[in-house]
């Protein structure tokens, strides 16, 4: 036997070279295609307490992974018991090399305690594959992956916990000198030794147990090392640090291009070899899970878009484009590949993605950069939007519209303009819906209405303000965007009001999060926060008695890009009367509209129209009145309430409190 022992030593010492060397020159190349590609190197380490207790919360405790509860669960139960598998896994590995090493011998005490831990854990670990195997199996929902990829680390993970235990139970039935202390603390495996009756074995039929479970327990944790790097588990390396690295706060500005910089060759993500580091670390920490497709509305009615998908194909595509050079690196949206503009253009940008990713993965960044470049280096869009540019970039409005006419929905409610009254302290930045929609003209006058209940300094831009930009950048035209912010900018900033209050998520979003990097900015506020706080400091006091029952949709622009959510219950709360009814999807889970991105000025030509999906939600709650507070949503939810011949109201919460609201 010594010579067997010896020969095994020699053996495992080549194997762990062999693997550790593979595994090496695998994550090596990973690392080379960071490095190589465009963007800044720096890496944010900024605010490190903050991050240290996301990696607590979020990697240690799984916190987003268990959102999702039956799935998160299981991967909670496998990925604690894989961790309490290692240190035995790395003991087994030393004694193949120094026979009878033990950590026992070094630590008896924390031993004992690793050894009753490590035995229950790694039972839980055969729970949680079992649910995914029934998951995978007899539930297959469509959005989860569930290729040979997923059913080979399923078979590699039951490998090493068994074999976890075989060795344990065939070491325990040897009574082996280094475990005669501890046997007992080995909680699963020594009442299977007991029960399989091991003793009945010769000595010599023990060893052959034992060294064969050995070998297969080595064997694929070393093939599963030199797997990882190339498989859909290469999140097992990338996770921690993209949770660690990602962006701290919930709103976040789009990329600004210096369209100055005369370096600057393209515009955008064109090729796989413009991405950023960070986003090379999003495509490799993606576990293919599937959240984001399930929460994705252009998904489930049926567009081309899948979220999953867009990673997962330039994930491929820089792996398999990486061995070309600069000239021979084609583009991410071509003939053949499976992003199309069909599929970049599905996009309403609600950020459902991105709110579910457990790993914080940035789809939009994606997504949004591409059609920077589809637009500005290859003049590349739906049609439709080719009228929107038109009337923005000589009107200053999507629609159209003479820009002498801003004001024009504000006439004999006496509202001052800037010009005439540049000392008020509120600006209120109307948008266009508010100037020139029907619609959102009468969500203008409520606000206006409201606002002088609580006797506020206040006053608009008139002919001088412009659209924000939004829907030029979301659209991919950064150039026209930049026009139109920097000349509202310059005008905000030749004022100076103390805030900016406006009734448009999508503009509140672009003059909170964006025009900063433009300058500085004043204090930016949505209709919804603002009245609330005017309602908590007794400066509103509804005391209508409605009697209504509604229901309240939530803007992807406020809940998800900016985590507003409870200021718009705050408000319908202090109105008598209301009754509400939640949908099924709220806030960060709640369904889109189908307008952001630019989407309200293209039409949906692909599946089953967004809106209408939502207002089958709508429909089942009984409500009477849909309550928003987005002049896009507003249309969006009218629109599909007039195609279903559904009999509910479609108001905005301005429109709402003003009601009910008495003048003070």
């Amino acid at each position: 036997m010594s010579v067997y022992f010896t020969i095994k030593s020699i053996l495992v010492v080549f194997g762990l070279l062999g693997s550790f060397g593979f595994f090496f020159i695998r994550f090596r190349r990973l690392i080379q295609l960071m490095t190589r590609v465009l963007g800044s190197n720096t890496i944010p380490l900024d605010r490190l307490s903050e991050r240290v207790k996301i990696f607590f919360k979020e990697v240690m405790l799984q916190s987003r992974v268990r959102e999702k509860r039956f799935p998160g669960l299981a991967h909670t139960l496998i990925f604690f018991g894989f961790i309490a598998v290692m240190p035995h896994t790395i003991e087994i590995m030393l004694a193949g090399i120094f026979p009878g090493f033990s950590f026992a011998s070094i630590a008896p005490g924390i031993y004992r305690l690793y050894a009753f831990l490590a035995e229950i854990l790694a039972l839980l670990v055969l729970l949680g594959l079992a649910y995914c195997i029934y998951r995978r199996l007899i539930l297959k929902p469509k959005y989860l992956t569930n290729g040979l990829d997923s059913r080979l680390i399923l078979l590699f993970t039951a490998i090493i916990i068994f074999s976890f235990f075989s060795v344990n139970v065939f070491r325990i039935a040897l009574n082996q000198q280094t475990l005669q202390d501890f046997t007992r603390y080995y909680v699963i495996s020594n009442p299977i030794a007991g029960f399989l009756g091991l003793e009945h074995l010769t000595r010599q039929e023990l060893i052959i147990g034992l060294e064969a479970s050995y070998w297969i327990h080595l064997a694929v944790i070393l093939y599963f090392l030199v797997y990882i790097p190339g498989s859909k588990h290469l999140h097992i390396l990338a996770a921690i640090p993209n949770v660690i690295l990602a962006p701290l706060e919930t709103s976040k500005p789009m990329v600004k291009t210096d369209l100055e910089d005369d370096t600057i060759e393209s515009f955008g993500l064109g090729k796989i070899d413009e991405l950023n580091w960070q986003n090379v670390l999003n495509l490799y920490a993606c576990t293919e899970c599937g959240r984001c497709e399930e929460q994705c509305p252009a998904d489930m009615t049926g567009k081309p878009l899948s979220p999953k998908a867009v990673v997962v194909d330039m994930k491929d595509d820089l792996i398999q484009q990486s061995s070309g050079n600069e000239d021979t690196i084609k583009p991410i949206v071509r003939d053949g590949s499976p992003i199309t503009d069909d599929v970049i253009w599905s996009c309403t940008t609600c950020r459902a993605c991105e709110s579910i990713c457990p790993l914080h993965i940035q789809h939009l960044d994606f997504i949004l950069e591409i059609r920077k470049s589809l637009v500005m280096m290859e003049s590349r869009f739906p049609e439709e939007l080719q009228e929107t540019f038109t009337n923005l970039e000589y009107q200053f409005n999507p629609w159209g519209f003479a820009p002498e006419t801003r004001a024009q929905w504000c006439r004999g409610l006496d509202v001052a303009l800037m010009s005439d009254h540049p000392e008020a302290r509120i600006l209120y930045f109307v948008g266009c819906a508010g100037s020139f929609d029907e619609r959102g003209k009468t969500v203008a006058r409520a606000i206006v209405n409201l606002l002088k209940k609580a006797d506020l300094d206040f006053a608009i831009l008139g002919p001088e303000e412009r659209c924000t930009g939004d829907a030029a950048r979301r659209a991919g035209n950064e150039y026209l965007a930049q026009q139109l912010i920097q000349a509202n900018w310059e005008t905000i900033n030749r004022y100076r009001p103390a805030k900016i209050l406006t009734g448009c998520p999508h503009c509140y979003n672009t003059l909170k999060n964006e025009y900063p990097q433009f300058g500085v900015m004043p204090e930016v506020l949505h209709h919804t926060d603002f009245f609330a706080d005017l309602i908590q400091n007794k400066r509103l006091k509804p005391n209508g008695n409605l009697e209504e029952i509604i229901t309240v949709h939530d803007s992807c622009y406020l809940c998800r890009w900016n985590d507003m959510i409870d200021a718009p219950r705050k408000i319908l709360g202090s109105i008598a009367g209301l009754q509400i009814r939640e949908m099924d999807r709220i806030g960060r889970k709640g369904l889109c509209c189908g307008a952001g991105g630019s989407r309200m000025f293209m039409e949906e030509k692909i599946g089953k129209r967004i809106n209408l999906e939502r207002i089958q939600e709508v429909v089942a709650t009984n409500a009477e009145t849909i309550v928003a507070a987005c002049p896009f949503c507003n249309t969006m939810l009218n629109d599909g309430v007039k195609e279903t011949a559904s009999a509910i109201a479609v108001k905005d919460i301005a429109e709402i409190l003003d009601l009910a609201t008495d003048s003070s």
